[in-house]
């Protein structure tokens, strides 16, 4: 039974230790007021969003997290991955829809790619192990022959 690899793709966890600062330092206004207390709620949503957000990829596809729901994309639905001018990972999908997928950089599109288990250009055939060797009767252009340049 083969086992499926899952790629996780998510935000840095710097969010997570910047919300829990947010928390503690609203304590104090929120218990000031009853009606006070929603000031809690946005590092709580932002702590979850930290958590929860994010891109991951398998060989059936893509699921695209949010902090409420999630997209699941298969790979023959995605038409291209690109970067924007920004340096964020976007997916064009065949029906002409562009998602953003999240805490995906430019830089992460060959892992992304990977995770599909295609390979990164299916267009470029593997280049050859070794360069094939000069033929002993190589002739130039103008039909003389032709030399190795020496050292």
């Amino acid at each position: 039974m083969s086992r499926r690899v899952t790629v996780r793709f998510r935000p840095h966890q710097a969010i997570m230790l910047a919300a829990v600062i947010a928390f503690v330092g609203s304590l104090p206004l929120a218990s000031a007021r009853w009606y006070l207390l929603p000031v809690l709620l946005l590092p709580l949503a932002i702590a979850i969003w930290a958590v929860r957000s994010g891109t991951d990829a398998d060989p059936a596809g893509l699921r695209v997290r949010a902090l409420i729901g999630q997209r699941r994309i298969g790979w023959s639905r995605v038409a291209e991955l690109a970067a924007d001018p920004h340096g964020r990972a976007v997916a064009l999908l065949t029906d002409g829809e562009r998602i953003r997928l999240p805490a995906v950089r430019a830089d992460d599109l060959p892992r992304l790619i990977a995770a599909s288990g295609q390979p990164l250009d299916p267009a470029t055939p593997p280049a050859p192990a070794t360069p094939p060797a000069p033929a002993a009767d190589a002739t130039g252009p103008t039909g003389e022959p032709t030399t190795p340049p020496t050292q």
